[in-house]
């Protein structure tokens, strides 16, 4: 029962629309669209059950291993806070300062918000399929498929833009299945936010957009797009993204640079076989039938032809992360989108009245899940983690970056090593001279590196790190002339000969660190060529 005094409009807004479904069982025969309404299917308790372990499980592993390589550079980044960063839109630093101030600067804190956006991804999901017409079963089915997938257990472990993406994208496919259902136009002012909200965490959100609107342009759901509402909700989000827009074109568009340089220097390339490959292995291969049930249901079902634009989206997402040499993570955020497509489809066609091929099939979801489990969320001690995964030989499975192998997989591998590397930096640096301390530097070869140096600078009584890579660039030499420089890292033996006085002074070893952060030596740089102001922009990569 809607409380009293709202008005029909605003009733809309917040009951979902009934399916024709629920009203062919009560009346025999299928009603026009515009009687949908006032009735809202249940919601199955178990979609909150599994939301809520989702967020229990990442509390549990929230405090293992250590901080990964990006989180240290997005817990910079909310150390300078701007409108833009060469690499990301301003979001995720706002968020790592609000941990900070919040929650504090230790690692489970930082972790906090990545894990609440999984736990609601799981939640939403569930409602996502109710409003697609799915029952009790096909949400729980949904939301299951969510929570058991090592990817978005995965992202859900640290604090990085891809923890919140998915929510994002899922967000504003729930407020569209609302109104391709028939809800209120104003709707779109709400999926204007949102988006808005996306671009301003990551700019693949434009992808996004552009997949919804080939979409409803090829389903020619042209009466949802020639309201006023929806121009004024893409004016909304451009509104929103303007500050970062803005920024990004007076420091020349680094984003595009840093595009182009991963897919050259960073990204390793993948065949279409290895795409779809590493898809399946991120979603859980037991989830496959539902992936390909929800693909088939959006796109091919003639029951509902309204959704039908999700599924072109859909192609055209894969499509463009295809043609731009993406990363083979990129399209994930639609999954659960198709996740809740095809617990509706496959419930509907494959599993009706056979309740012991449902619970077979859950029961092998469950299993799968749990045996993948340890790969999304450290739960395990380091030492268990690694006999676990040679046990079950998956191990390097998935390597998506040059210089990233290592003993653990590519995930865990760059959580490590960091305050090691710190240590070894803080002994160098204690045992100079007290003068040489007050005008030291300490060069890091990229953000990950440099973070390393400022989350431990404190606890080691270090100067903050300087460095020429991504944003750190634009940060500056923080005033040092280059009297003295502790230089290590990426790029360190071609800086070193910028100076005339060089002395290694220290190794950087730490045995499950990837490997282009192992074996690192560490020198003692004096003499400079030149200032270092004027050779800093020589130091200067974006990737």
């Amino acid at each position: 029962m809607s409380p009293p005094g709202l008005s029909d409009h605003m009733r809309l807004l917040l009951i979902p629309i009934e399916t024709e479904e629920v009203e062919t069982r009560k009346t025999g025969s299928r009603p026009p669209a515009r009687l949908l309404g006032p009735v809202p299917r249940p919601i199955s308790p178990l979609v909150f059950f599994l939301a809520l372990a989702g967020l229990l499980l990442h509390f549990a592993g929230s405090g293992r291993y250590g901080f990964f390589r990006d989180e240290l550079y997005y817990i910079a980044c909310g150390n300078h806070l701007a409108f833009g960063y060469v690499d990301h839109p301003p979001l995720i630093a706002i968020i790592a300062r609000l941990s900070s101030l919040a929650l504090g600067n230790a690692l489970s804190a930082f972790r906090f918000f990545p894990a609440l956006a999984g736990a609601c991804l799981v939640l939403l999901t569930g409602l996502l399929t109710r409003e697609l017409g799915g029952g009790r079963f096909a949400q729980a089915l949904a939301s299951l498929t969510v929570l058991l997938a090592p990817i978005y257990l995965a992202l859900g472990t640290f604090l990085s833009m891809n923890a919140f993406e998915p929510l994002l994208w899922v967000t504003c496919a729930y407020i569209l299945v609302r109104i391709l259902k028939g809800g209120d136009q104003r709707l779109w002012l709400l999926f204007g936010l949102v988006a808005g909200i996306g671009l301003e965490n990551k700019h693949t959100m434009l992808m996004f957009g552009f997949a919804v609107t080939v979409g409803m342009i090829l389903t020619r759901s042209w009466k949802h797009m020639r309201t006023k509402w929806f121009w004024l909700g893409g004016t909304l989000a451009f509104l929103i993204f303007l500050p970062n827009l803005i920024w990004e074109a007076q420091h020349n568009w680094p984003q595009i640079e840093v595009v182009r340089n991963c897919q050259t220097l960073k990204n390793t390339s993948v065949g279409i076989w290895r795409f779809f490959g590493e898809q399946i292995l991120f979603l859980n291969p037991v989830a496959l039938p539902v992936v390909v049930g929800g693909f088939a249901w959006l796109l091919f079902s003639k029951r509902e032809k309204r959704f039908r634009s999700l599924g072109w989206a859909f192609l055209v997402v894969i499509a463009a992360v295809w043609t731009l040499n993406g990363k083979t993570y990129y399209p994930l955020p639609f999954y659960p989108v198709l996740f809740a497509g095809g617990a509706v489809g496959f419930g509907r066609w494959l599993l009706r009245g056979k309740d012991w091929l449902r619970m077979a099939y859950v029961v092998m979801l469950v299993i799968s899940g749990v045996v993948m489990l340890p790969f999304g969320v450290p739960v395990l001690p380091l030492n268990a983690m690694l006999r676990y995964q040679k046990v079950i030989s998956l191990e390097n499975v998935v390597q998506m970056e040059h210089d990233s192998a290592a003993d653990l997989h590519q995930l865990y591998a760059d959580m490590l090593g960091w305050e090691n590397m710190a240590a070894t930096i803080a002994n160098v640096y204690h045992h100079l001279p007290p003068s040489d301390q007050t005008r030291c530097a300490i060069l890091a070869g990229n953000y990950g590196e440099a973070g390393a140096i400022d989350i431990y600078a404190s606890e080691y009584g270090l100067p903050k790190a300087i460095s020429g890579h991504n944003n750190y660039y634009f940060w500056g030499t923080h005033d040092h002339i280059g009297e003295v420089v502790i230089l290590f890292g990426q790029h360190a033996e071609s800086t070193k000969t910028m100076f005339a006085d060089v002395k290694q002074a220290a190794v950087i070893s730490y045995r499950h660190a990837v490997a282009a952060e192992n074996h690192l030596p560490v020198y003692v740089c004096r003499r400079p060529k030149a200032p270092l102001a004027e050779l800093w922009p020589s130091l200067r990569y974006f990737e």
